[in-house]
């Protein structure tokens, strides 16, 4: 068959296909195919908070031309050519956090890389470990293996005098350094993001001069790493943190440039680290295209070979929810997946109870770091997911989502640049406006929820135990669930004064078959807020005084089908103010009641798409939760 018939018929079996979506799509909406568009399948279109269209279908009328291989300009498919399939990416875990004993941390240490750990992240200053005692930290450490990554804070400076100094006096002794280029180090340095996220840190001065000497160095030491789960903690979007976190990294090389570091050794000095989220293929394109971008960059100033940047991926911290914490596994394993086969060189999945106060579950911080490891063991290691490397290449999905990220990303990079470079933008509010527009769209969209946060917005263990009293270690990261999880804690308060949660009757009309999909919705929406639905079965108008009694509230819930609205809701209305409740809401929409005036009308009605955090806040309120 010629290309031009293969051409032709392909065009008419995508005409069928359409055809078939708008049979489909009519039915559902209870409209005639003529009143659909030509392409009724952009009907099922979504738009992420990007902007990025997301179509149902990807055909070969999306491909694009296939990209270079790993290890080449620009780096889309990976940045290095020659990784250890065998090994995959690196397992990077956190030790030191509010750990001050070395000995401590050095058997936490060398634990993890016992059992799997393949990169290491420690923190040092603050109230933890002391630069000085870095030596014992990492005892028995083999650095040529293990690459480390160091959060030092505003002793980084000092963190680096003192890892050098461990280096060289190994070096000297033959103590286990036979090739110094072999170890590869990270000082983490990080002003231009520290100022955005209010973290203590060096300043940007430092940060150069870091840079400056850790390129004369005989290890593969990177100074500077520009963290965008600054932007995404905040609330940013995927293209917007890859935008701030580049125009971020331009900032660093102009000053770097000023300093007389050459591009390619200025280029040399940067890393990246970026969020990843539940949402995997937003997260494979999201590392992709950051590796995209910052090519980008590095070709613009003559360098391109020198753009392969390393990628540090962290699970989100945004994402990270206080109820039901457990769905926190699942979360981070698709995070993980995401994060993986876009091509990040290191992962680091936070524990599960990452946002819990001290104390909130009955398992040891030891379990939460062993399940953090295994999940990306299991990836690698049974999965065997690190043998391809960029496996999600030529998917046309994926190529056309990596290709939209990439594009948004850079027409914010143009924004803050236009608006005088990353500091600038910073101290215009630029970069803030942005992303707390973001922010409130997405806390919107779960208030509504219309987007659905797992054990939280949707399908809640009310019976779950009270949080332990004592702040979040995620404190000032805006997580999607901590606008529900602020009225857990009201009933929690109410249930440790009064013995109970705060309750809402449900008045169930008609048989089981009619009534049980709205008492299930209404107990789901009910228990998001804390609220216990208390649900004696099919409203008995005869009984409905001593039901009322035996409920203990004074809010109740209408539960029927629309047609059986029409001929019990106003009795049944009439009959709960008269037994005693004060407020009765109904579950569906308002036109089921649009002739009923007065009294018999319902207080308020229940949907799918009520603002669920304001009217669950004012339940709480009415029932005196404080």
């Amino acid at each position: 068959m010629s290309p031009a018939s293969q051409t032709e018929e392909a065009a008419r079996d995508h005409a069928a296909w359409q055809q078939a979506v708008a049979a489909v799509l009519a039915k559902a909406r209870k409209v005639d195919v003529s009143e659909l568009p030509a392409d009724p399948e952009h009907l099922l279109d979504t738009v992420t908070y990007d902007g990025v269209t997301v179509t149902p279908l990807y055909t070969r009328r999306d491909e694009t031309a296939e990209a270079p291989l790993p290890g080449v300009f620009p780096f889309v498919r990976g940045r290095d050519a020659h990784r250890d399939v065998n090994r995959g990416w690196l397992v990077s875990a956190a030790f030191g956090a509010d750990e001050s004993d070395a000995k401590k941390i050095n058997e936490a240490v060398l634990d993890g890389l016992d059992n799997g750990v393949s990169a290491i992240w420690l923190s040092v200053g603050g109230n933890g470990l002391s630069a000085d005692a870095l030596d014992v930290a990492l005892g028995g450490v083999l650095l040529d293996l293990a690459p480390l990554t160091l959060d030092a804070g505003a002793d980084t400076a000092a963190a680096a005098e003192s890892l050098y100094a461990l280096i060289d006096a190994r070096a000297a002794a033959g103590d286990g350094v036979t090739d110094r280029a072999a170890i590869t180090v990270a000082l983490g340095a990080s002003p231009l993001t520290d100022r955005f996220s209010g973290a203590a840190g060096v300043d940007a001065a430092t940060a150069v001069a870091l840079a400056g000497a850790a390129a004369g160095r005989a290890e593969t030491v990177r100074a500077v790493t520009v963290d965008g789960t600054a932007f995404h903690n905040a609330g940013a979007s995927d293209a917007e943190e890859l935008g701030a976190a580049v125009a971020a990294g331009l900032e660093y090389l102009r000053a770097l440039a000023d300093s007389g570091v050459a591009v390619a050794d200025a280029l040399g000095q940067i890393e990246f680290r970026f969020a990843a989220t539940d949402d995997q293929f937003q997260t494979i394109a999201k590392f992709r295209a950051g590796r995209q971008l910052w090519a980008r960059v590095a070709q613009v100033l003559g360098a391109p070979e020198a753009g392969g940047a390393p990628q540090h991926a962290v699970t989100s911290a945004a994402m990270m929810s206080q109820r039901d914490p457990w769905v926190n596994m699942l979360r981070t394993t698709l995070a993980a997946f995401g994060a993986g086969v876009g091509g990040a060189d290191s992962v680091t999945v936070l524990p599960f109870d990452a946002a819990l106060p001290e104390g909130s579950v009955e398992t040891s911080k030891s379990f939460a770091a062993r399940i953090a490891r295994n999940t990306q063991l299991l990836l690698l290691e049974e999965s065997n997911l690190g043998r391809v490397l960029d496996p999600g290449a030529g998917s046309w999905y994926v190529e056309d989502l990596t290709e939209q990220v990439a594009a948004k990303a850079w027409e914010f990079v143009q924004q803050i640049e236009t608006a005088g470079g990353y500091t600038a933008a910073l101290d215009s509010g630029v970069v803030a406006d942005r992303i707390a527009a973001t922010r409130a769209q997405r806390d919107s969209d779960i208030a509504h929820r219309t987007t659905a946060v797992t054990g939280v917005n949707e399908f809640p263990n009310l019976g779950e135990a009270p949080l332990a009293d004592g702040p979040s270690p995620l404190e000032g990261v805006a997580r999607y669930g901590a606008a529900f999880e602020a009225l857990r804690d009201r009933s929690d308060r109410f249930l440790a004064e009064r013995g109970h949660r705060p309750k809402v009757l449900l008045a169930a009309l008609g048989p089981v078959a009619e009534h049980n999909g709205r008492t299930t919705f209404a107990a789901n929406l009910l228990a998001s807020g804390g609220i216990e639905a208390v649900n004696p079965g099919t409203l008995d108008l005869a009984t409905v005084t001593e039901i009322v009694r035996e409920s203990e509230t004074t809010i109740a819930v209408l539960c029927g089908t629309d047609k059986r609205y029409g001929t019990d809701g106003v009795p049944a209305v009439d009959a709960l103010r008269a037994a005693g409740i004060e407020t009765v809401l109904l579950a569906g929409p308002e036109k089921t009641f649009a002739d009923a005036q007065g009294a018999d009308r319902p207080d308020g009605f229940l949907t799918a798409r009520i603002d669920a955090v304001s009217a669950l806040t004012g339940l709480l309120d009415t029932l005196g939760a404080k």
